[in-house]
C-alpha cells in the first residue's frame, strides 16, 4: 500500500443497528441521510407505523460540521445504538463518539445527556 492508496481511503460503512419499537412506532437508524437528500450522513433516525410500515417522519439528533478540507465521509458520525428507555416513550441513542442522547418520541424532540 502506498501513500496515496493510504490518502485515497475511504471510510468503511456503519454497523447496523436495531430497530427499536415503541408503542405504535419502529424507530430505524438513517446512516445515508445524503442519499435521501439530507444535510449529512448519520444523525438522523426515521419513525415508521409498525402496523404499515409506511414511514411517518424523520428527526435530525445531531449537528455534524463538515471541514471543507477533509473528505467528508471520513467525517460522517453514525448512529452506533439505539434503545427504549425504562420510562416513558424515550429513546435513547449513542453516536459513534459515545455521546449520548435522549429522544421524547412524543414530543420530537433530543436532549444531550
Amino acid at each position: 500500500m502506498t501513500n496515496q492508496d493510504i490518502l485515497m481511503a475511504k471510510r468503511v460503512g456503519p454497523k447496523d443497528v436495531p430497530a427499536v419499537t415503541i408503542k405504535d412506532l419502529r424507530f430505524e437508524a438513517i446512516h445515508w441521510g445524503k442519499d435521501r437528500g439530507l444535510a449529512q450522513n448519520g444523525g438522523y433516525i426515521a419513525a415508521f407505523d409498525k402496523t404499515s410500515g409506511e414511514e411517518l417522519w424523520t428527526l435530525k439528533i445531531y449537528d455534524i460540521v463538515y471541514d471543507s478540507d477533509l473528505e467528508s465521509d471520513v467525517q460522517d458520525l453514525f448512529i452506533k445504538s439505539m434503545k427504549k428507555s425504562l420510562f416513558g416513550n424515550n429513546l435513547k441513542i449513542t453516536d459513534e463518539r459515545g455521546r449520548k442522547y435522549v429522544v421524547n418520541t412524543d414530543a420530537r424532540t433530543v436532549a444531550s445527556v
